[in-house]
Order: C-alpha cells, then structure tokens, then sequence
C-alpha cells in the first residue's frame, strides 16, 4: 500500500468512527429520556390500576364483551445497526395464530417478518423521538379498535436486561384480574359500572401500549450503543495497526534513504 492510500485509509476510518461516535451519543441519550419518561407512565398507569381496583373491574369485560378478532402487536427494530434485536423478537413471536391480527410496528422490523411470511394487518413506523410515543400509541389503538368493537389485546416488545436484549410477551386486554386483595366497596359514580370500567381498561390498555413502545424504543437505542461500541473498538484497533504499518512504512524510507546516501558518498569517493 503506497503512503498517500495508506493516508487516504487512516482519514477513512477516523471519519468512520467521528460517525459512529456520534450515533452512540445520540442513541445513548434517546435511550436515557425514554427511561425517564417510563416512570411518568408507571404513575399513570398505577393510578389507573387503583381506580379499576375500587370494585369496579366486574363483569364489564367479560369475554362476551369481546367481538372481534384479538390482536397480537409486536414493536420492532425501526432502524438497522441494532444485531440481532428484530430477530429476537421475531423468534420470540413465533407462529401468528391464523385468527389473530398483527400489528407490527418498526420499518426493519417490517421488511425482516415480510421475509418470514408474516403479513401484518396494519404497519407503522416507529416514531423517532419517544415523546411521541403516547400520541403515537392513541393512532395504533385507533387501528388496533377500527371496526369499533372489543378485542382481546396482545403485546410482543424487546427489553434491554443486563446489557442484552430479552422479549416480554402479555396480555394487554382486558387487564389480567388479580387474586387476592381485601375487598373494598364500589365508589359511587355517574355513570353505568360497566361502562365506566370498560373505559378506565382501554385508559389502562393506553398506558400499557405507552409503556411497551418505550421499552421497545430504549431497547433499540441501547442495542444500537452496543453495536457502535463493538464498531468503535473495532476501528481503533483498526487504527493501531494502521498507524503501526504507517510507522513501519516511513522507517523503511527513512532507511531505504539513508542506505542510497551512504551508497553515494561511498562511491563519490
């Protein structure tokens, strides 16, 4: 390799890392609000779980309240540079049952299960901020209850667990009863038990879907930190040995010059 594609090379690959440097900030701090924000949704959702727990989760969603086709939504990767982050999810999806619609959310996720076979029924990016994220989970909702009816709620998403990524798969809606717990009388309230318990659900089922897509968003994010952390590491040993050969390189010159001096002077004499 000749010096100035040697030089070429080493400015090839500082630039390299500059980039992959900066995808790590920017995926380090999109990981870091998504986090903060779940505590935000924990409350919410805690709150809502006590409203329901005031004796009013009774017969308001049975399971002949729910007439249409369940619905299985699974968040996957919306970008790549994540490894094996949509692939896990999808292995941990498995067979879609022939009577449940999919929902699938994430741009790569979509294109990867298309070549599984995986058809879903309705598709969507994943928003790139996670403030979005709540608005974003009233749109999915909007589709996932189109046809106006009660369906059975199911959520497939990625976790980032102890520096990799896992899955968590549960039901969503109706929310699982809890056994258990002193009983305690039913508030008074305007309107009909069932109703109201009926919409604190989908209020809960809300909260639930916010709390998945930013599980699913910082997982991403935090995978992608691994992947450029692996990347960088790989540059700057890149880099070493680069440098080294450089080094090496313009000692041999060094010397190649020396000895045709010391060539010359011996023959001028």
């Amino acid at each position: 390799m000749s010096d100035a594609d040697l030089s070429a090379r080493i400015d090839g690959i500082r630039q390299l890392g500059s980039v992959v440097r900066a995808m790590t900030g920017i995926a380090g701090a999109r990981a870091r609000t998504a986090r903060q924000q779940m505590a935000a949704v924990e409350i919410y959702a805690a709150t809502l779980h006590d409203a329901v727990s005031q004796g009013l989760a009774g017969p308001a969603l049975a399971e002949d309240r729910l007439t249409a086709r369940p619905a299985l939504v699974v968040f996957c990767a919306e970008q790549g540079f994540v490894g094996g982050f949509t692939d896990r999810v999808l292995e941990a999806l498995g067979a879609v049952p022939p009577e449940t619609d999919l929902f699938l959310i994430g741009s790569r996720g979509v294109a990867m299960a298309t070549a599984r076979g995986l058809h879903p029924v309705w598709s969507a990016a994943m928003p790139s901020r996670s403030a979005s994220l709540p608005k974003f989970a009233d749109r999915l909702l909007a589709a996932v209850f189109a046809d106006s009816g009660l369906r059975a709620v199911s959520v497939v998403h990625a976790v980032w667990t102890r520096g990799q990524v896992t899955t968590d798969r549960r039901v969503l809606f109706p929310a699982p009863r809890e056994e258990g717990g002193a009983p305690c009388a039913a508030p008074l309230t305007n309107l009909p038990a069932a109703d109201l318990a009926a919409a604190l659900g989908l209020d809960q089922l809300h909260a639930a879907v916010t709390r998945a897509a930013l599980h699913a968003f910082a997982a991403e994010n935090e995978a992608r930190m691994a992947a450029m952390s692996a990347a960088s590491r790989q540059i700057e040993a890149e880099l070493v040995a680069l440098d080294a050969l450089a080094r090496r390189q313009r000692q041999e010159a060094i010397t190649a010059e020396i000895i045709e001096i010391a060539s010359g002077a011996e023959t001028g004499r």
